[in-house]
C-alpha cells in the first residue's frame, strides 16, 4: 500500500484491500475495488466498500469508468481516507486514481501518473488509459 495523496488516498492491490488491520492502521475509511476478476472483499462493517469491476484493458462500460472516477473524486472532496485497489495495483487503480486526483488538484492526469511512477512500479494499460481519458471530460467537478 502506497500513500499517493497525503492523508487521503492510498493505492494498493487485492491483498491490501482485504487486510483490515492495515486499513485500520492507516485510518482508511473506504475501499474502492476495481478488480473485475477478484471476488468482492469481505470487510468489517465500519468500512465503506465500493466495487467497480473493471477489466485491465479496453471493453469497459464508459458509465462504470466514469462512476469509478467520480467515486474517488467524491471521497477526495469529502476528505474520506480511501484505498483504491485492483488485482496487482499496477494499472487500474493508478489509472483511476490519477484521473480523480488530477480533477481534484486541477492538474493533468499525466502529471499525477508520473508522480505515481516515482512511488511504485506501474504497468499502465494504454487502452484503459485512453478509455478513461475519453470519459474524463464528462466528470462532474464540485
Amino acid at each position: 500500500m502506497v500513500e499517493l495523496h497525503p492523508n487521503s488516498l492510498w493505492l494498493g492491490n487485492m491483498f491490501d484491500a482485504r487486510d483490515p488491520s492495515a486499513l485500520f492502521e492507516n485510518e482508511i475509511q473506504a475501499v474502492v475495488d476495481l478488480a473485475y476478476e477478484e471476488k468482492p472483499a469481505q470487510l468489517p462493517r465500519q468500512l465503506i466498500y465500493c466495487r467497480y469491476p473493471l477489466i485491465d484493458g479496453g471493453g469497459n462500460d464508459e458509465s462504470v469508468l466514469l462512476h469509478a472516477i467520480q467515486c474517488v473524486l467524491g471521497f477526495l472532496n469529502s476528505e474520506t481516507k480511501m484505498l483504491v485497489a485492483c488485482s496487482a495495483g499496477m494499472s487500474r487503480s493508478p489509472t483511476v486514481a490519477a484521473f480523480a486526483l488530477a480533477a481534484f488538484l486541477k492538474t493533468k492526469p499525466t502529471e499525477v501518473i508520473e508522480k505515481v511512477s516515482q512511488l511504485k512500479g506501474l504497468e499502465i494499460n494504454g487502452e484503459l488509459w485512453n478509455n478513461v481519458d475519453k470519459v474524463f471530460p464528462r466528470l462532474r467537478h464540485w
